[in-house]
């Protein structure tokens, strides 16, 4: 049976065109969710479609991102299908993972997505470790300025302050003045 899903991320938005294609497309089943970004965990239309599909069914999608948070999680979607004995056919891009052409097209989009992953990866940390260089501080500021950690430092260590008061005047919490005492050793 080909089961079919849609998904619009606003209210706004209308479902029209996909179900046209989807009932086009041979489905005679179809959830839906209205309103919901991709990037949600909870989509109700989505586990619903899921907990239907049998072995031997194909789920149906008019565009493949109306099915995944994200290229990754497209994949790993993929792969909990193909174990269930279930195929995948995104009418838009044409995917149709019940032939192994099919198969090889989406696990080459995957790879690709997942090299350009790398690449990003590898930019930032080359990125990051030229500013190291340059002398630029990453991350987030420091919760307190040289002379406020000074003075933490010596009420903790000097007059015998406890950490949890000290964390209170400077307004960061016990675990962030402990980190920076240590780090500031």
């Amino acid at each position: 049976m080909r089961i079919g899903y849609a998904r619009v991320s606003t209210e706004d938005q209308k479902l029209d065109l996909q179900l046209q294609a989807l009932r086009q497309g041979g489905c005679g089943k179809i959830f839906s969710d209205h309103g919901i970004s991709g990037r949600e965990f909870d989509r109700p239309g989505l586990d619903e479609v899921l907990r239907a599909l049998e072995p031997g069914d194909t789920l149906v999608v008019w565009r493949l991102d109306r099915l995944g948070r994200s290229l990754m999680h497209l994949v790993q979607l993929m792969d909990d299908l193909g174990a269930r004995g279930v195929h995948f056919h995104s009418l838009t891009e044409n995917i149709d993972t019940g032939s192994s052409g099919g198969r090889l097209l989406f696990h080459m989009i995957a790879a690709l997505a997942e090299f350009e992953r790398t690449l990003i990866s590898e930019r930032t940390r080359a990125g990051m470790a030229a500013a190291r260089e340059r002398g630029q501080r990453l991350g987030r500021p420091p919760g307190l300025d040289a002379e406020q950690l000074r003075d933490a430092i010596a009420a903790v260590r000097e007059r015998g302050e406890y950490m949890g008061d000290v964390a209170l005047r400077y307004q960061v919490t016990r675990r962030s003045l402990r980190r920076m005492i240590q780090h500031a050793e």
